[in-house]
């Protein structure tokens, strides 16, 4: 309880009850709103800690069972914080801005990804040298243009299993995408969105950078938890494996062992049944020399 309510202070320093104006708010989260005060709601910090840690506890287990995590923040206070974050746990974002299709039409945009990683490539190991030099900028700038949408998702082999939103409103094209799609959405809801279009949403104030931060690196650490435990039982896998690989190994060398002595064993006993008085060998015919009498 106590770590709770640390958590509630530290939350209501970085100012994440604070909603929206009243006239803009939505409905549906009359139930996470507190109060109102100045003509602004309130968010129940009671109800943010609650949808955090449980935000929390299942992107853990998805991380956990090695699946992608996708950050998507392209809000001007957000993108920064959020880019910085999905890094330190090596996980997808897209913090410039959304290219429409970045899911539903993901292999065209891995396309994309492996022409920019290409261009790379060629600027790297000196193939563009044989190029112009206006040839070799505009390729340079193509490659720049590139980079700045696509970077966050050049490691991204496949769809990812989650996307954790900041703002549901302002992203609702990459969340309308990740519903076709079936992928579990996380979100910051503040007051004037809809918290039922998000499968895990976490009420909270998504405009001020203090609270963006705080619930982004609360999310983080609870991933890099799920990443730590995941290479904690990668490694005792391999430890058993190896463990049981040299019990086998000792089985075998004692089984032959045994068998050799067994071996040897019954060597020894086909040696002594030799007849007694024959003294082993056989003695040799001495040929008869006396010469035949009267001669």
């Amino acid at each position: 309880m106590e770590n709770n309510t640390s958590l509630q202070q530290q939350l209501l320093e970085a100012g994440v009850h604070f909603g929206h104006l009243k006239k803009k708010w939505n409905p549906k989260m009359l139930p996470y709103i507190f109060a109102e005060k100045k003509g602004i709601h309130i968010i129940d910090l009671n109800k943010t800690v609650d949808g955090l840690q449980e935000a929390a506890a299942a992107l853990k287990q998805i991380a956990k069972s090695g699946k992608k995590i996708m950050f998507v923040a392209t809000k001007k206070q957000a993108k920064d914080i959020v880019a910085e974050c999905a890094k330190k746990v090596n996980m997808p974002f897209a913090t410039e801005r959304w290219l429409g299709g970045m899911l539903t039409n993901f292999n065209t945009v891995r396309k994309s990804v492996k022409k920019m990683q290409s261009i790379e490539k060629m600027l790297n190991d000196g193939s563009a040298e044989s190029l112009t030099k206006k040839e070799r900028l505009t390729l340079s700038r193509d490659k720049d243009k590139m980079e700045k949408v696509l970077g966050g998702i050049a490691q991204l082999g496949r769809l990812p299993a989650a996307l954790f939103l900041v703002d549901i409103g302002h992203e609702h094209i990459a969340l309308a995408e990740a519903k076709r799609l079936g992928i579990t959405t996380f979100g910051m809801v503040d007051t004037n969105c809809d918290p039922n279009k998000v499968d895990f949403a976490v009420p909270a104030n998504d405009d001020a950078t203090k609270s963006i931060a705080i619930i982004t690196n609360y999310i983080v650490a609870a991933i890099a938890e799920g990443l730590a435990e995941r290479q904690a039982s990668k490694e005792e896998e391999e430890h058993d494996a190896e463990a049981n690989e040299n019990e086998a190994k000792a089985r075998r060398l004692e089984a032959e062992a045994q068998a050799e002595g067994g071996r040897g064993r019954r060597g020894g006993s086909r040696g002594g049944d030799t007849p007694a008085g024959q003294g082993g060998a056989p003695k040799r015919r001495v040929p008869n020399t006396r010469r035949p009498a009267g001669r």
